[in-house]
Order: C-alpha cells, then structure tokens, then sequence
C-alpha cells in the first residue's frame, strides 16, 4: 500500500484542450477587433453616428417649428409700421396686432432654437462627406 506525504491535494477541474483553444481565440479576436480612421472602438463610432442622426433629427423639428411660427405670425408688417407711425389701433386690427407680437415672440424663441440645432447638426456633416467619399469610391 502506498503512503501519502500527508499533504492533501485539491482535485483540479479538468479543462479540455478545446475549452483553452476557444478562449485563447476568443481573447484573439477580442484584442484585433478592427479600429476606425479615428483610432476609435467600432461601438463609440456606432454613438458617434447615432449622436450625428438625433442631432439631424432636432434639426429638422426645429426648421419646422420654425416655419410654423413664421406662418402663425402672418403679415403684420404693414400693421406695426402703422404703430410705429403713430396710429391708434383698434378691434379687429388690434387683435392682429396682438396675434402678430405674440407670435413673434415664437418666431424669436424659435430662431434660437433652430441656431442652437443648426450647431449642434454640424458634425453630421463630416459624417455625410465620409459617407458619401466612401460611396463614391466604390462606384468608381
């Protein structure tokens, strides 16, 4: 009968050859994950996109609204250069009046809104030039 040094051993989980090969390769492939032109992860690009798209998006809501107002103040011209002249407004008229300064209130908050959209849309359009350089190089 044999003796043991009195030294007890822990059994170790066997581990196949396959399981190591896989993550061994897996560790392979986490580290050569392509990198963009920016030197940045493919996921970081994908926000950068996504950020470039909502900034478009809030873009184009604030043309829209910017539109809107422009309609809703209407042509009111005539009627504040004749206010300004001195002249004394009254019914209908003044309502217009009203309607109109109020709206360009609106017009005004809303021509900052589309300022502050437009700048921040900018990006987007180095984005649109890659785009589209990449997409003309491969028609060519």
């Amino acid at each position: 009968m044999a003796r043991s040094n009195g030294a007890k051993t822990k059994p170790q989980p066997e581990v196949s050859v396959a399981e190591t090969d896989l993550e061994q390769s897996g560790k392979v492939a986490a580290s050569s994950e392509p990198e963009s032109e920016s030197g940045a992860q493919p996921g970081t690009e994908a926000l950068a996109i996504e950020d470039c798209l909502n900034a478009l998006k809030a873009l184009l809501s604030a043309v829209e609204k910017l539109q809107k107002a422009r309609q809703e103040v209407g042509d009111i011209q005539p009627l504040l250069v004749r206010m300004l002249d001195g002249e004394v407004m009254a019914g209908e008229e003044l309502e217009q009046l009203k309607t109109g300064v109020n709206g360009l209130t609106r017009l005004v908050r809303a021509y900052s809104d589309h300022q502050a959209a437009l700048t921040n849309a900018q990006p987007a359009r180095q984005l649109l030039d890659d785009v589209l350089k990449v997409k003309n190089s491969q028609d060519k």
